[in-house]
């Protein structure tokens, strides 16, 4: 049974190729919105606070200040109307979910740069 499973995994799943990420990072994710009959693409710029999950069922998620809300959105790696992920900055945090960022205001809300 789970060799059935690898294989329809490695069979019908689209692997995309975006660039390596991870908690702190700050990045445009680009998608495809469906109105009715027309499609038009929309971007999501935020910091990435988790990545969790791994192969197919791997999601990561963004959170962005919407003025004085915070904005949280999970997107599936492998959801087909994800076109594109650019990096911005990349950061440099101590964790691999970074959940505490969500009660930081202000100058506390920064995320140190990583020097490449």
């Amino acid at each position: 049974m789970a060799d059935l499973m690898k294989f329809v995994k490695d069979e019908f799943v689209t692997k995309k190729d975006f660039p390596d990420f991870g908690a702190g990072d700050t990045i445009t994710v680009y998608y495809e919105i469906k109105e009715g009959e027309k499609t038009r693409t929309q971007f999501f710029k935020g910091v990435v606070i988790q990545r969790r999950g791994s192969g197919t069922t791997e999601t990561f998620t963004i959170r962005k200040m919407s003025g004085a809300v915070g904005v949280e959105r999970i997107f599936p790696v492998n959801m087909p109307a994800l076109q594109k992920v650019e990096i911005n900055k990349t950061g440099k945090v101590r964790r691999a979910r970074i959940f505490y960022f969500r009660e930081l205001t202000g100058k506390k809300a920064k995320i140190k740069d990583r020097r490449r």
